[in-house]
Order: C-alpha cells, then structure tokens, then sequence
C-alpha cells in the first residue's frame, strides 16, 4: 500500500523517479547500504518525532548520522521518538519503509544538513525493500524540506545562506 503511495506521489509531481525494489529486506541502514551497494551514509534515514508543542515532525538524515539531543533542542525543541505504530500511522509506511514521500497525512520535513555530504542519498520507498535514488537538491525541494543541523557531527557551516 505505501509503495504505491509513493509512485502515486511521484506521478502527481511528474517525476520520473523509479522505486528499486530488492529482493533483501533493506529496512536498516546497513542492510540498505549492503543491498544497493553504497556506504552508510548514503542511506537517508527518516526518523519521527513528536515536538513538546504537539507536532509530529519528520527528520531525514545521512544513515550513519546520529541526532544530537542538544542541537535538536536548540532547533526543534525538545522532542520524543515515536513508537513504531505511531510512526506506521501518521505516515502510511512501515518502520523500516519511512520515507518523506506519499505520506498518509502532511508532515513537517526537516532535512539535516548531514545529508549535503552527498550529491545523491538513498532514501526508502514506502516498504521494506524499496527506496529511490535521489539528487539532495530534489529531496530538498520534492518534500519542501527545511534544512537543519540536529546530527553529531554534522557542521553549520553547511547551512544554506
């Protein structure tokens, strides 16, 4: 069901960006790296959070990042890391298959500023066996995502001016 909401959110934008499907499950980072053949980083992992305020966020970061409580206070707030029926609930995809595309209900993105070490990350599709190939400017701009710095690691002075 996901999968097909992610093709279905591509053709809606009318891009042509096509969903590999593996026979491996690919539902951690280095199960994903393995399966594509990528480093770690590579993997754009979504994690989701629930801010203090209420809201439900989404934070796509490089697979071998890891979020920093301190900076994700200092951007976000403070925030909790959704349970794995939350998470499959508010965006249509499996723990292990989220994805900031074809979601079941419209959700903040926040893209960490690890993710610019790379000119193309591999994000998941919508299941566990599936992601897409993706430029970091398209991931930026196909999920009106606002970049951030919540990573260890990850340098502000990466930050767009």
């Amino acid at each position: 069901m996901s999968l097909s909401s992610v093709q279905a959110f591509f053709q809606s934008l009318q891009l042509d960006i096509p969903i590999l499907e593996t026979e491996a499950n690919t539902a951690t980072v280095a199960l994903a790296a393995v399966a594509h053949g990528v480093e770690p980083g590579r993997i754009a992992k979504t994690l989701a959070f629930r801010l203090s305020d209420g809201r439900d966020v989404l934070v796509v970061a490089r697979g071998d990042a890891r979020i920093d409580n301190v900076k994700f206070k200092t951007a976000l707030g403070k925030g909790k890391m959704l349970s794995p029926e939350v998470v499959a609930h508010i965006t249509g995809h499996p723990v292990g298959g989220v994805c900031p595309f074809g979601l079941a209900q419209p959700l903040p993105i926040y893209l960490d500023v690890s993710l610019k070490a790379y000119d193309e990350v591999l994000p998941a599709a919508g299941s566990v066996n599936s992601a897409v190939r993706i430029s970091v400017d398209m991931l930026a701009q196909v999920t009106s995502g606002e970049w951030v710095d919540v990573c260890q690691g990850a340098s502000s002075t990466l930050m767009p001016p």
